[in-house]
C-alpha cells in the first residue's frame, strides 16, 4: 500500500515538473517578445531636435 501511495506522489511530482518546465518556455519567449518591443519602440525615438 505504501509503495503504492509513493508510486502516485511520483507521479503527480513528475506532471508538475514537466508543466512547469513547459511554462518556464513560455514565459521566456513572452519576455524575449516583450523586450524586443521595448528595443524597437526605443530605437524608433528621436535622438535630439534636428537643427
Amino acid at each position: 500500500m505504501f509503495s503504492m501511495i509513493l508510486t502516485w506522489v511520483g507521479a503527480v511530482l513528475g506532471l508538475a515538473l514537466l508543466i512547469a518546465m513547459a511554462a518556464g518556455t513560455f514565459v521566456v519567449d513572452i519576455d524575449d517578445r516583450l523586450q524586443e518591443r521595448r528595443r524597437k519602440a526605443k530605437a524608433a525615438e528621436p535622438a535630439g531636435p534636428l537643427p
